[in-house]
């Protein structure tokens, strides 16, 4: 049984130290869903990320490898932000924002996590 994308993003929300979460559109910077935690400007953190997703994309194409970005990770000095692109043509231009406390997250669980809903066709 598929999962639905309400009960994809409730098993992200249980991560512990989980601070928010979107679906970004990185063409146009809008958040398409989000779910916080902690008082948060997903906003604002949104646009920030999809410049950083832009950057990063134009980067690889000037490298002409062929090579798609899975993720990417910005470590603060008190969170952690991944930020996975879709590789589901259906999900083009749009990365899923992950926010987690530094101290309290699990970083490898949060990605693996991500990575396998993507997996099975679920893309937050």
């Amino acid at each position: 049984m598929a999962m639905s994308l309400q009960e994809a993003t409730e098993m992200m929300m249980r991560l512990d130290g989980l601070l928010a979460i979107a679906s970004v559109d990185y063409t146009s910077g809008m958040v398409l869903q989000s779910q916080i935690v902690h008082q948060y400007d997903m906003e604002l953190a949104a646009a920030t990320a999809t410049e950083v997703v832009r950057a990063q994309v134009r980067a690889l194409e000037q490298l002409e490898g062929g090579q798609i970005i899975d993720d990417i990770l910005i470590q603060t000095s008190k969170e952690m932000h991944l930020i996975v692109l879709s590789a589901d043509p259906r999900y083009a231009g749009v990365f899923t924002y992950l926010v987690l406390d530094r101290w309290r997250g699990n970083l490898a669980l949060a990605r693996r996590r991500l990575h396998e809903l993507a997996e099975a066709g679920v893309d937050l």
